[in-house]
């Protein structure tokens, strides 16, 4: 008895030292994007949590998964925001830290992770993006501690760990931001005027509609690029981009929720409301796939996006995600918009009028980013955050026919009156 005793202990013994050393940490790498985010990625052997916080001037991200021996100490960064990182082994967790050489508006940075895929060969990671100051990037801004899968073992203290959700993508608006673009909003209404007048001067001189109705306005972007702003729904193109897809799922909800898995439908509601008025619908995906392909980079795959609405001359591009916190009683719908033309802050303020006005939920209104898909697309784009995935409430109601159908019959009405 004694020695079955001792051989069962020994091999208790055996898998918690197998599953002790299950997760570790065999690389920490980054990069700028040309919108001067700052990504950090974490490739993991296993599934491991996670958790961010900031400590004085330096961003932590602790992973909890042991570091492996190739792994260095320290690396150096070329960026606005970091000049180096350290990677601390911490024994059953790991702590990267960023020494941030500009104190961040607010918490202007999103971690979450990205599953293993045996197809190309990418380990579980652990990914996390940092906007500089002048991206116009928004936090929640609150402490921010995000977890996944499994608690992080860590000795500082965080706040409202019991209302932590999985996979968090921080993506929040505040009122001290909506204040600010209040203000610059404002400022800029005045150059509107002026910039719109220059625009109907060029519309009539350079670029002259072809078969198109009278009642049509052309505007005028780089180049011999056109689209289309007015004169109503029938026969304009639409580029619509479902949020996510593939091996990226997006936010994901404390039931397991994938973001994806919400815009795909909605977007395809939202094509069909859109055809049967008359307009030629395209989208960027009409599965669940990445729109690039296997082993893309995140400039590959959102400019495969960006491909799709200038390959059709589209008059418009429109991109759905689902928003997340690691608050979750925040809530409610907002727009995004970058102002490369003259036409989308007006096609966002249409589009979020709409849903402020027709959903029980918070207005946490049209807000200006540096968003790839509607930053570099030439013609007047939006990207709207249908609610937020981490709020219960809001996670019971996306799920739901009633939400899909009603949230794209109201983005397509704010659509129907950009064009009238």
């Amino acid at each position: 008895m004694r020695k079955i005793f001792l051989l069962t202990l020994l091999a208790c013994c055996m898998l918690l030292g197998a599953v002790a050393q299950a997760a570790q940490i065999t690389d920490v790498k980054w990069g700028v994007n040309k919108a001067d985010v700052l990504r950090i990625v974490v490739d993991v052997t296993d599934t491991a949590g996670y958790a961010v916080d900031m400590e004085g001037d330096t961003l932590n991200l602790t992973v909890n998964a042991d570091k492996g021996a190739q792994v260095p100490h320290s690396k150096a960064v070329k960026s606005s925001l970091a000049d180096s990182l350290k990677i601390v082994d911490k024994g059953s967790y790991t702590v990267v830290r960023v020494p941030l050489k500009q104190r961040l508006l607010e918490k202007s940075y999103k971690a979450f992770v990205l599953k293993k895929d045996p197809a190309t060969g990418r380990p579980f990671r652990v990914v996390l993006d940092v906007t500089p100051r002048q991206a116009s990037y928004s936090g929640s801004g609150v402490a921010t501690t995000v977890v996944s899968n499994r608690p992080v073992v860590s000795n500082r203290p965080t706040k409202n760990n019991s209302s932590i959700k999985k996979n968090t993508v921080i993506k929040t608006s505040t009122a001290a931001d909506k204040k600010a673009d209040k203000k610059k909003s404002s400022s800029k209404k005045k150059n509107d005027n002026k910039k719109n007048t220059a625009a109907a001067k060029t519309e009539t001189t350079v670029n002259k509609p072809v078969n198109k109705s009278d009642t049509d306005k052309l505007a005028v972007i780089k180049g011999n690029g056109r689209f289309r702003t007015s004169g109503g729904l029938d026969g304009k193109i639409i580029t619509l981009d479902a949020g996510h897809g593939g091996s990226d799922p997006g936010a994901i909800g404390s039931d397991g929720t994938k973001e994806k898995n919400i815009t795909l439908p909605i977007t395809k509601m939202l094509k069909e409301i859109l055809e049967d008025k008359g307009a030629k619908v395209y989208m960027t995906r009409t599965t669940d796939v990445d729109v690039f392909g296997p082993n893309a980079s995140d400039a590959e795959e959102l400019q495969a996006r960006v491909n799709v609405g200038e390959k059709y001359n589209s008059d418009m591009f429109v991109s759905l995600h689902i928003n997340s916190s690691v608050n979750k009683n925040i809530g409610g719908f907002s727009t995004y918009y970058y102002p490369k033309t003259d036409n989308d802050l007006r096609l966002a303020k249409n589009i979020q009028n709409k849903l402020a006005a027709n959903f029980g939920v918070d207005d946490l209104g049209v807000r200006q980013a540096n968003f790839y898909v509607i930053k570099r697309i030439s013609m007047p784009a939006v990207l709207v955050e249908m609610c937020f995935i981490s709020n219960e409430k809001e996670l019971t109601l996306m799920k739901g026919q009633w939400f899909q159908k009603k949230t794209a019959r109201l983005i397509a009405e704010g659509i129907e009156r950009y064009f009238a």
